[in-house]
């Protein structure tokens, strides 16, 4: 019963993360709706139809098959992987990881790629390194969570502001998923925290209005201050998502410590139905959480 209930939150995680993620798809880069966003819907901007998945998921369940087939965090295979996604349909993906991919595709070792990219564009904190994060936080308990969140966003985003806001919500998914209420999971993550501008905005985030940018920090702060404002993974979803902007990247987040903290069992039944993906990421995650306890 242990383990059914455990790897409920593990696949609740990153089932969450996808949910989240198809379900802000459509408000990407829009202002907050008039009526609530409620239900999956088509992507007119994207022309994607509902409840099929963005680059957000692709990446984590890339870093998750990583984890499972490697036993541990393998810098080259999670790159390899990260590329094949990219190829397959770069048009999606942001700015500086794109940036990256192209680098390294073209034959530019891949800690060089990430600096030249930071150094060409002038930053590289955007969120990107964040949303995919959360299946470090299913694999590790200790403190290689953080040096494995630091490390795998370090592979685009050379800023450690995008690190250090990636080993935050990993550390809440780790110890959301193995038991710990919301409250210690944030207070072990704050005081884990090694970037004194992050610390500051999360350590006090009801001091600031969401805002669901670009930025690590402020889809960070976004999505934390929804899930530790919010009753049930159903509320969290709808608040996160139809603040627009980067909603799904915001959802996506929001979602996986949603999940992490309530587990699948508590997501809508007609959200997992609409979930084009969903036996993709149930099996992901079934394997990521395996291989963390062997």
């Amino acid at each position: 019963m242990i383990f059914i209930s455990s790897f409920s939150h593990a696949a609740g995680t990153l089932t969450g993360l996808a949910i989240g993620d198809a379900l802000g798809a459509p408000l990407e880069g829009l202002p907050p709706p008039v009526q609530k966003v409620t239900e999956m819907e088509h992507s007119w901007k994207s022309n994607r139809k509902a409840g099929i998945i963005t680059d957000d998921t692709a990446q984590a369940l890339a870093i998750a098959e990583s984890l499972a087939a490697c036993h541990g965090y393998c810098p080259s295979d999670v790159m390899r992987r990260l590329l094949a996604g990219y190829q397959r349909n770069p048009s999606v993906y942001g700015p500086t990881s794109g940036r990256v991919f192209e680098l390294v595709l073209g034959g530019m070792d891949t800690g060089d790629a990430a600096r030249t990219a930071h150094r060409l564009s002038g930053s590289s904190r955007s969120n990107g390194s964040v949303m995919r994060g959360p299946p470090i936080g299913i694999f590790y308990a200790g403190p290689l969570v953080e040096a494995c969140s630091e490390a795998c966003s370090r592979l685009t985003h050379y800023d450690p502001v995008a690190g250090a806001c990636s080993a935050f919500v990993n550390r809440m998914v780790s110890d959301l998923i193995r038991g710990s209420p919301r409250e210690r999971a944030y207070g072990r993550a704050l005081s884990r925290c090694r970037s004194e501008e992050v610390t500051a905005m999360l350590g006090d985030f009801r001091r600031y209005d969401p805002v669901p940018g670009l930025d690590a920090l402020l889809a960070t702060h976004a999505a934390l201050t929804v899930f530790m404002n919010g009753d049930d993974f159903e509320e969290m979803l709808i608040s996160a998502v139809n603040l627009g902007g980067d909603a799904d990247t915001v959802g996506a987040l929001t979602g996986a410590l949603a999940g992490a903290a309530y587990g699948i069992t508590t997501i809508p039944a007609r959200w997992l139905a609409a979930l084009r993906d969903l036996p993709l990421v149930t099996s992901t995650a079934y394997r990521l959480w395996v291989a963390s306890r062997e």
